[in-house]
């Protein structure tokens, strides 16, 4: 049994691989450099790839700067602050990056022989992006095994997305029992100067407040 991971080098990446894992499936990752201004990323990503034993880790450059729609490649600040609660889609949604990355996942899936697409989504605890609900994750795997030869043989690419319906705490949680070492992960959008995340995006408030409700100290702050 052998799993592809979307492996950002995030929390939720992170513990969706070790989710993987645990449940006996061999791992490859594959990490997408799209030019994100956190690029930093990435060197969490080979991280969290050697901790979890993942056995090929491919890293591709898709360059989604050329059509811009996001503050996360660099079209306006990323935002601090924000009103968590507030209704609409936030300026740090990169427009169908879900959809290239799983496009991205289902033909390496193919060429590993791969059953599963193991990807870190979560529609509890997050920004409000809609390419994270499961309803879509849904779609995508009906879209795969209609545009593969795997699906048209009868060899099935599920996506697998334990987080999808998870709270934050919760996953941290989940990841702590399995041994995950947090310290190993980046979330924050907008890093300071030497990494050190910046405590007040999206991704920095969601993450504290997972580790404060779980009752977990962060390492990235300890």
């Amino acid at each position: 049994m052998r799993a592809i991971v979307l492996l950002s080098g995030g929390l939720d990446s992170a513990t969706a691989a070790a989710m993987a894992k645990a449940e006996g499936w061999a791992i490859d990752a594959l990490t997408v450099r799209y030019g994100q201004v956190h690029a930093i990323e990435l060197e969490a990503a080979r991280r969290v790839a050697k901790a979890v034993g993942v056995e090929r880790h491919v890293e591709l450059d898709i360059d989604l700067t050329a059509f811009g729609g996001s503050t996360l490649v660099g079209e306006g600040a990323v935002p601090k602050g924000r009103d968590m609660e507030a209704s609409g889609i936030p300026s740090t949604y990169v427009p169908a990056r879900n959809t290239v990355f799983l496009s991205l996942a289902l033909a390496f899936a193919e060429t590993r022989g791969a059953e599963r697409i193991a990807i870190g989504v979560n529609a509890i605890d997050f920004s409000g992006y809609p390419d994270c609900r499961p309803e879509y994750l849904a779609a995508f795997e009906r879209v795969a095994q209609l545009a593969t030869r795997a699906g048209v043989e009868g060899r099935e690419i599920r996506i697998y997305a334990p987080l999808a319906t998870m709270s934050k705490a919760e996953i941290i949680r989940e990841g702590v029992r399995l041994g995950v070492d947090y310290g190993l992960t980046h979330s924050c959008y907008d890093p300071k100067p030497g990494g050190r995340p910046c405590g007040e995006c999206d991704s920095c408030r969601l993450r504290s407040r997972g580790f404060t409700e779980a009752g977990i100290q962060d390492p990235l702050f300890s």
